[in-house]
């Protein structure tokens, strides 16, 4: 299997890259995504297409650059990042504060359409603490940060509809939804939590971990079609398969990065690829998920190139544990 790649040179440092969503039943690829920055003098959110700018089938392979559409000035670096639906992104600044993006294809600008300032904060100090990680179903969006907080947003709301503070004595570092009610959050000390949005208090339904060393758990992904069934990702590259249903620990370890000794940052299970065969611990063996495709991202620190340009590159990558259908990482280097 060729690796098939295409590499874009840009003068800033990319943190994170969404495609915006096409619908289900759609059989064209995605064409448009949009990209956040971090640890740049001035960050911004770019929207991109592919060269050609239009829709490509599901055989086709995107060729030659992808074109930048638009920009804006975004406060702080960018954290996290998803698509509210195709014309609104949702941020996490490090500052704190969750914005919502509007990108209007008429005449190919950003605007700022709703901003929920310092969302996240350190009690008693009143310092700004990173909003680290967001997950959104429109009109709901979700929130977690460093200071250990859960906030709950609609987007057509100007006030925060609900704040669970104290979710967590420790950083929160990643969130999404189990079901319309329910989410799931991972933490740095190796904590998988599941809360019920419909119950009052502070206390999660339950909590999952690890037995041995509290290794910081960075992402959280839920199975499209099993709601049970879901992946974490953390620092030391370990990807772990929990069913929420039984027990208080993963079903599955798989120590997918060892090679790279790179901390797995975010991590998502394929809803495009659910009939690939993906064996997920060393011995081979296949769960209850193996018609999955996970697509994890490594830490890998981009290398300045001769020009003083940051270069990104997105590969597929097949990685094969022994008997079955190999599991192809899509890495960034």
């Amino acid at each position: 299997m060729d690796d098939k790649f295409a590499a874009k040179f840009v003068s800033h440092k990319i943190s994170r890259t969404r495609w915006r969503p096409v619908s289900a039943s759609s059989l064209q690829q995605p064409d448009v995504f949009a990209t956040g920055s971090w640890d740049n003098e001035e960050n911004k959110v770019c929207v991109w297409a592919t060269s050609d700018f239009g829709a490509i089938s599901l055989e086709e392979e995107y060729q030659g650059d992808p074109k930048q559409l638009c920009d804006i000035r975004h406060i702080g670096d960018v954290m996290d990042m998803q698509f509210l639906d195709q014309e609104r992104i949702v941020t996490a600044s490090s500052t704190g504060t969750v914005t919502i993006f509007r990108h209007h294809e008429n005449n190919q600008t950003l605007s700022v359409n709703q901003k929920w300032e310092q969302a996240h904060y350190h009690v008693g100090s009143n310092m700004r603490a990173p909003c680290t990680g967001i997950v959104c179903s429109s009109p709901e969006i979700v929130s977690v940060g460093e200071d250990g907080r859960i906030n709950c947003f609609r987007a057509e709301s100007r006030d925060v509809v609900r704040t669970i503070d104290d979710a967590d004595s420790s950083t929160m570092h990643g969130v999404t939804f189990l079901r319309t009610t329910e989410i799931l959050t991972v933490n740095s000390v190796g904590q998988l939590k599941l809360w019920d949005l419909r119950k009052q208090g502070n206390d999660p339904t339950q909590i999952f971990s690890v037995t041995g060393e509290r290794v910081p758990l960075h992402c959280v992904d839920r199975h499209p079609n099993q709601q049970h069934v879901v992946a974490t990702g953390g620092q030391d590259g370990m990807l772990c398969i929990w069913d929420v249903r039984h027990g208080k620990m993963p079903m599955s370890l798989l120590n997918a990065h060892k090679a790279e000794k790179a901390e797995m940052t975010e991590m998502t299970v394929h809803m495009g690829y659910v009939h690939i065969g993906a064996p997920t611990c060393q011995c081979g063996k296949y769960i209850s998920i193996r018609q999955t495709l996970i697509i994890c991202l490594l830490a890998l620190r981009m290398a300045l190139c001769g020009t003083g340009m940051h270069q990104l590159t997105l590969k597929s990558l097949p990685f094969s544990l022994g008997e079955g259908a190999p599991l192809t990482f899509h890495v960034a280097v």
